[in-house]
């Protein structure tokens, strides 16, 4: 049981650490070209509060911070609440393997 929680935690952190690096791996010119997928936006044709905050996060990643502001001005709220929740994420998952591997190993 134990080592399918510790398997089960440490995939967790694996893909939370992940995170940076498939976001930087997905073509920029698919974020910011193409049509919006945004339901309202399509069914109302008026924009939502959360109309352009994918665009302007890829753009807060790749320090553009004039144009991610243009695109949303929200993102100075999302991206840190964003930022947080993913370090919390991570320190939770850090928390939790060592206290699972400070635990004594039962005997079979």
């Amino acid at each position: 049981m134990q080592r399918v929680t510790l398997f089960r935690i440490g995939s967790r952190l694996a893909i939370l650490l992940l995170v940076p690096v498939v976001l930087y791996a997905i073509p920029v010119e698919s974020v910011f070209e193409g049509e919006s997928i945004c339901l309202i936006k399509r069914f109302f044709g008026v924009e939502c509060w959360g109309c352009g905050i994918t665009r302007a996060i890829f753009s807060l990643l790749y320090g553009r911070f004039v144009e991610a502001w243009s695109y949303n001005h929200l993102v100075v709220v999302v991206f840190p609440l964003l930022l947080l929740l993913w370090i919390y994420n991570i320190l939770c998952c850090m928390k939790e393997l060592k206290r699972l591997s400070s635990l004594p190993q039962k005997s079979r």
